[in-house]
């Protein structure tokens, strides 16, 4: 069977290994490095009307966050969480199980994983990786690596309370259509932000988060090589 050309579409006729290979094909095979110049780590800077202050990336905290895409027969989904209301920064905001890169982890993806293991009882033998989105650069100073995985249902997690409130699934389908992609903004410090929004039922999927599913779509279309 050909490799399929379009995730969004996958069904029953569709094969793990295919899916595997046809995001290996379109994702970096290694994590981004610093400083790559060739490809600039994306961020909500890259929506700005007229000169936008691009963070630092030199001085930015290097955190991971993992993009668990769920293989259920009747389509893929994207696993997402909804951080704990109690959490002092972004509460109750739509994210992707992760956090910093701590000295123990040794690379991004380890501390995608253990951050998954932690928030969501995602244990980690069950996520095949299959590469890397680009760097994000954040407007709080965090410079995220995304690292994407397929995982096969059924999915036995367990939350964290103290880290996510919920974790729920929501169609590749709709978030590989750029028609859900919206542009929103706000002010912020003093200057109006923009940036991607993709609401879906009472999900509120935006910023940083919509930012690397964004990506994602860019490097599934061929848009971003």
């Amino acid at each position: 069977m050909p490799v399929p050309e379009r995730l969004s579409e996958a069904g029953q006729d569709w094969d793990f290994a295919d899916i595997a290979r046809l995001l290996a094909g379109r994702l970096r095979e290694k994590p981004p490095a610093y400083g790559d110049l060739i490809a600039r780590p994306r961020g909500d800077h890259d929506l700005q009307e007229g000169p936008a202050e691009i963070p630092d990336e030199a001085s930015a905290i290097e955190a991971a966050v993992l993009i668990p895409i769920v293989l259920h027969p009747a389509g893929p989904t994207v696993l997402l969480t909804q951080r704990a209301t109690a959490l002092r920064n972004h509460s109750g905001q739509i994210a992707f199980p992760g956090g910093r890169v701590d000295a123990v982890d040794g690379s991004p993806l380890i501390a995608a994983l253990r951050e998954a293991e932690e928030e969501i009882g995602l244990a980690r033998e069950r996520v095949r990786i299959v590469g890397y989105l680009d760097a994000y650069l954040t407007g709080t100073g965090y410079r995220v690596t995304p690292v994407v995985g397929l995982v096969e249902p059924p999915l036995e997690l367990v939350i964290n309370p103290h880290e996510v409130d919920d974790a729920f699934e929501t169609p590749l389908a709709f978030l590989m259509d750029p028609a859900n992609h919206q542009r929103h903004g706000r002010e912020w410090k003093g200057r109006h932000r923009t940036y991607y929004a993709m609401p879906h039922g009472d999900r509120y999927i935006w910023g940083a988060t919509a930012g690397m599913i964004r990506n994602l779509y860019e490097r599934l279309a061929g848009r971003s090589l």
